[in-house]
């Protein structure tokens, strides 16, 4: 092992401020997106990108999009986690910010359909699946670095910071839409959609300019010389295939959840409700405010009790929670959406997301840590995010009634998948605490 020299305690809290400032703005980034395309999906992107004679296909082939920049991020979970433990934590961070931040600018100046007809959707598209290479290895490699870095009594706590960037790109975000629709969603069809995307461009500046200053965590660096000869896929399919099973299972769960709080409602309650996006920016821009107050709390709750627990009880606490939350939008009512969203994106899930951090980094050792979370929880994310709110707006599109019941159900066993999954947890292996 490669010797480092003791670390004083100002060199400590500098490093630490780095690697906030790393992890926070490149997972905002992400979620900025994610929410961005989301609302626009459901809202802008049927009227611009494609053919309007028939609605209701127009915005689930908008939704499709949203699906296939999923399909691209197993491929990138696994390439870049490959590169995180080949090469460096920070080389890969670097890369996949750029590459993530650059495509979600590029959406912004895609021309409509009514000026290139079906060229604009293949744009979109390609964009879309380059996007999702970074982001299949951005949270993954900033939930590692976190947890890397990090004393062994605050794994939870730091672990997290992924999950308040989340959050803060949610936030800033949905804060951006609910303005710009204040007076109706005309500006928005106008080509006031381009703004936010456009003006990603200096989250993506700012990021560039915290990376490269981000140190390699000390984890790494004591292995760095001894595992460079190592072939982390393969380990990762041999002797930590459990842990690997753990994340994917996990990531489905989880991803099944949030993605269905987050983005089919946002496509139901426009599409079937005839809820304004003003309503629904605010409702996402509340239940964030929310979200970063929970996120360290939670941080702190897995550092108290452990990570395993607190992820445990908030897939128990999601899954009744299913059929309140769809009850809660199926009114229509501002009120009752605001709370729904508030204690779905508020509450529960930064109380699954929250502990992942540690969790899921304490499924491998050092030398495949970044390739084992990148793959399975990419690999998971590919089949419930980009599927479970498609499917679930299907359902609901293909019923006489436009029923939620079955996405009721898809809510529920997600949520117990995740309970389920935390049983099997393979950290013990390879931790000596119990984050």
């Amino acid at each position: 092992m490669k010797a480092l020299h003791p670390e004083t305690r100002e060199e400590s809290r500098q490093r630490l401020k780095k690697v906030a400032a790393a992890t926070i703005v490149g997972s905002m980034l992400e979620w900025y997106d994610f929410y961005l395309y989301a609302t626009m999906a459901s809202i802008v992107f049927s009227k611009v990108f494609f053919d309007t004679a028939n609605p209701t296909n127009a915005t689930l082939q908008a939704f499709a999009t949203f699906a296939i920049g999923f399909v691209a991020r197993p491929i990138g979970g696994i390439f870049f986690g490959y590169f995180g433990d080949k090469y460096g934590r920070k080389k890969m961070l670097f890369v996949t910010f750029c590459l993530m931040g650059l495509c979600t600018t590029a959406i912004g100046l895609i021309p409509t359909y009514a000026s290139i007809g079906f060229w604009a959707p293949l744009l979109l598209v390609l964009i879309r699946i380059v996007q999702g290479l970074g982001a299949g290895a951005e949270l993954a490699g900033a939930a590692v670095t976190s947890y890397e870095h990090a004393a062994d009594n605050r794994k939870g706590r730091q672990g997290s910071w992924p999950a308040l960037g989340l959050n803060l790109g949610l936030l800033l975000s949905s804060l951006t839409v609910y303005l710009l629709t204040r007076a109706g969603d005309r500006f928005l069809l106008a080509g006031g959609w381009r703004i936010p995307f456009l003006l990603s461009f200096l989250l993506v500046l700012i990021g560039i300019w915290v990376r490269k200053s981000l140190p390699e965590t000390p984890e790494y660096t004591s292995f760095e010389e001894s595992h460079r000869e190592e072939k982390p896929i393969r380990d990762i399919l041999t002797s930590q295939f459990k842990g690997l099973s753990v994340v994917f299972f996990i990531a489905v769960g989880y991803n099944a959840l949030s993605y269905i709080f987050k983005t089919f409602s946002l496509a139901y309650l426009t599409q079937f409700k005839g809820v304004s996006a003003g309503v629904t920016s605010l409702s996402v821009t509340l239940a964030s405010l929310v979200a970063i107050v929970t996120v360290p709390f939670f941080g702190w709750m897995c550092d108290r009790f452990s990570s395993k627990k607190v992820l445990m009880v908030g897939g128990i606490l999601s899954a009744l929670f299913a059929y309140p939350f769809l009850s809660l939008l199926g009114t229509g009512a501002s009120t009752s959406i605001y709370w729904a969203m508030i204690i779905g994106t508020g509450v529960l899930a930064p109380m699954m997301f929250a502990p992942q951090g540690s969790f899921l980094s304490r499924q491998f050792p050092v030398q495949s840590r970044s390739t084992g979370v990148g793959s399975g929880r990419e690999i998971g994310t590919a089949l419930a995010g980009g599927l479970a709110p498609l499917w679930a707006l299907s359902m609901v599109a293909h019923s006489a009634t436009h029923d939620t019941g079955g996405v009721a159900i898809i809510l529920a066993c997600s949520g117990l998948m995740v309970a389920v999954a935390t049983v099997f947890d393979q950290g013990r292996r390879f931790s000596r605490h119990k984050n």
